[in-house]
């Protein structure tokens, strides 16, 4: 698209916008701000460099698209690729099972930080600040229960491994002067509906009191909640009621997976009410389609409505966004950008509502003007703003990035 084009485009929509109060400057300003922790597992189907095997505990990965990365440099080679198409500085994501092990088997008890010092290296010179999961799911020793596991020998197996990621994290976050978000998200539940509810969710507070005690700096940790996993669909020990409860007593951040409710509950109207007892929220974006199947996200309803919330709260500073998909059915690097770019979308729309008016007809019981202004704003010219912004990140504008995908796939993961 000429440059010409898309200023006098921008400047339309500037225009437009400011009738309404919105100054779409100040905007933009805001949107390059915005980091999007993007998920390493993408990549490669969540299969990591531990064990090569498929998923279990709860989740799945489907498709078999070619041209799957099968080891760190592949990985690491598909990041800085998408990193070149994406408008802002994004953060990355990782899990455990994607240490730097030198081809050697290091089992989930004995991680330590020289297994990702390789990565704190890799993102500071690639200008990407680190994210950091625990993994519980795809071993031996996870089984259904982990850290509720009655068993204290597989309980205390998945303890030691918990605490080791989080002095990971730690040190991840002091490298980068900028504190790591370490997400604890185990599967733990039951196919069938088990008598002892009670007894499993206090050995999991229990471990995580325990798992927590060490005081680290340089890590914030969030805790993720769900709904139910593949073959363990009558219970899950974190539960939204369990962890809700845990967060706010502890002073936790919350994890909001947007793939992890009923299909009818919309995550936004949980924002709100989390933001009152917990100190911040940290977004999984994901499209689940009749369950948690990790879709890639899109501009839905759905996280349109989770930041609006965010923006009308005055609350997008206390999220962090990350996305959490893994979809092997199509290009796996298209995948990541149509992700990051529908999360950006929406985030922009966001930002881009007539706020202050909106509130003024609330306040005033103005309910008619409220609903036009809102439903008028759906279709005012925010595209033109986008395109701007990724023509100033020196980026694809529009579907610019399709043949470079398309490219990149000839040139690599088709070689694979």
């Amino acid at each position: 698209m000429k440059q010409e084009h898309i200023e006098k485009a921008y400047a339309i929509a500037k225009e437009r916008y400011a009738t309404i109060g919105v100054d779409t400057d100040e905007v933009l300003a805001l949107l390059q701000n915005q980091q999007i922790s993007l998920h390493c597992w993408q990549t490669d189907d969540v299969m990591g460099f531990e064990r090569n095997e498929a998923l279990s505990g709860g989740i799945q990965a489907t498709g078999n698209y070619p041209g799957r990365a099968r080891n760190i440099d592949e990985v690491r080679q598909d990041i800085a690729f998408v990193k070149t198409l994406l408008a802002g500085n994004h953060r990355l994501n990782l899990h455990e099972i994607y240490g730097d092990f030198g081809g050697k088997f290091v089992d989930r008890d004995e991680c330590g930080v020289e297994h990702f010092q390789s990565w704190i290296d890799w993102a500071r010179e690639m200008n990407m600040k680190l994210d950091f999961n625990s993994t519980s799911f795809s071993h031996p020793k996870s089984g259904n229960l982990t850290l509720s596991n009655p068993d204290k020998s597989i309980r205390d197996f998945w303890i030691e491994h918990t605490k080791r990621c989080r002095r990971i994290a730690d040190a991840m976050g002091k490298a980068q002067n900028d504190p790591c978000i370490m997400n604890i998200w185990v599967h733990d539940g039951s196919k069938d509906v088990p008598v002892q509810r009670k007894k499993y969710r206090e050995l999991l507070a229990a471990s995580l009191d325990e798992i927590m005690e060490e005081k680290l700096d340089g890590v914030k940790n969030c805790f993720e909640a769900k709904l139910f996993g593949i073959g363990l669909e009558s219970y899950t020990v974190g539960s939204h009621d369990f962890y809700t409860a845990y967060c706010a007593t502890r002073k936790q951040m919350y994890t909001l997976d947007t793939g992890h409710y009923e299909p009818t509950e919309n995550v936004s109207d949980f924002v709100s009410t989390l933001l009152m007892y917990v100190p911040e929220l940290m977004l999984h974006v994901s499209r689940p389609v009749r369950w948690d199947s990790d879709h890639v996200t899109i501009m839905n309803d759905q996280t349109l409505d989770l930041f609006k919330e965010l923006v009308r709260a005055d609350a997008l500073d206390r999220a962090h966004v990350g996305l959490d998909y893994f979809d092997a059915s199509i290009n796996r690097i298209g995948a990541y950008i149509i992700g990051v770019r529908s999360t950006q979308k929406c985030i922009l729309q966001a930002l881009l509502e007539p706020k202050q008016m909106l509130r003024q007809y609330e306040d005033n019981d103005q309910l008619f003007e409220r609903l036009a202004l809102m439903e008028e704003a759906k279709s005012m010219p925010f595209g033109a703003v986008y395109d701007y912004f990724n023509m100033k990140n020196n980026v694809p504008i529009g579907e610019e990035f399709i043949q470079l995908v398309q490219q990149y796939e000839r040139d690599v993961t088709s070689k694979r």
